[in-house]
Parts: C-alpha cells; structure tokens; sequence
C-alpha cells in the first residue's frame, strides 16, 4: 500500500521478503485465504474475454508481482490474480500458460530485497511488472486502471503499454502512451 491511509492491522502482519509462493504467503498469513476465497466468488464478474486472452498471450512474456505480504491492496490484488489463474486452470507458477509468473515480498518501505527491487523506483504495491525479454512493456500500480485481467490481458498482448493504475492517477502522466491504455 502507498499512502492511503495506515491499516492498523498490516503493521501486525509478517514481511515475507524475495522470491516467494502461494503456499509460503498461505502459511505465514492465514487471512489471505479469506482474500482468495472473496476473489474466487467474485469471478462471476470476471471479463471472461480478458481471461481468455490469456491464454493466448505470444510466447516470450513474464509478469512479477512485487507485494507486500503485510498489504491490503496487495492481498485483494494479488488474490484476484491467483482466482484467475486457477480458473484458467493453471498453478501458481503459471504452467499451463503462455507466460512466466514469479512473485517477489517487499518490505514495507519498499526497499528490500535490494537485490531484486533496487532500478524498479517501486513506490506503491502490489505492481505487476510485464516484460517481454529485458524490455518492459507496462505495470498495473496497486490498482488495476480496468480490471486486473483486463489490464494484464492488454499488457501482454501488446493491446496496452506503460503504467496503468486506478488508484494513482498523478502516475497516468509519467507513462507514454496514456490514451492507448483506455480502449
């Protein structure tokens, strides 16, 4: 979370910081199953079309979810992004899909891991990072601009680019092609 207000109960909550797995976040903070099973009743409002695009992402691509364990927004987020990808029928590690899924905890002032996060200037999270090779081609901010799967969905097929967010919109500014990103 960037600022919108201290949750009280995220300061209680553990950092789990680099490289880390569905399982890992489960066992170390109870209260994102709860978080799942919401993003799960909720995919009856899914865009079906979006998650279908999904599917047929080019080869090549990659996202990194940089979270914190201890974030609301990440947990809603982040939830939302594992309910879509169980109902596409693929784990947590994306096998099943034409694109990589690595998922990076980051402390609460957002700089560690140092190693893994130090040239992302990551101010607010969740950010699910796309890249296509080195290059980046976009991020969805702590809030999807659409919808998670929409977002993600025109980020890796190329429909979309730079920073799309619904919660930051000073951040629309910075990006290069902000009007693309709304169609």
């Amino acid at each position: 979370m960037g600022g919108r207000g201290a949750d009280p109960t995220e300061e209680l909550l553990p950092e789990l910081l680099g490289p880390v797995t569905r399982e890992r976040v489960l066992a170390a903070v109870p209260d994102w199953a709860d978080a799942m099973a919401e993003a799960a009743a909720e995919l009856d409002g899914v865009d079906q079309e979006a998650v279908e695009w999904l599917r047929e992402v080019p080869p090549g691509a990659a996202v990194t979810v940089y979270f914190g364990t201890w974030c609301s927004d990440s947990r809603r987020e982040v939830s939302r992004l594992w309910a879509v990808l169980d109902s596409l029928g693929a784990d947590e590690t994306a096998h099943g899909l034409p694109f990589d899924v690595r998922y990076i905890g980051v402390d609460r002032d957002k700089k560690q891991p140092v190693g893994l996060i130090s040239t992302l200037d990551l101010l607010y999270v969740p950010t699910f990072v796309v890249r296509r090779g080195p290059t980046e081609i976009g991020r969805i901010i702590e809030e999807p601009l659409i919808s998670l799967e929409v977002d993600l969905a025109g980020l890796l097929n190329g429909e979309m680019s730079g920073i799309l967010t619904g919660s930051r919109p000073e951040l629309l500014a910075e990006t290069a092609e902000p009007a693309d990103q709304q169609e």
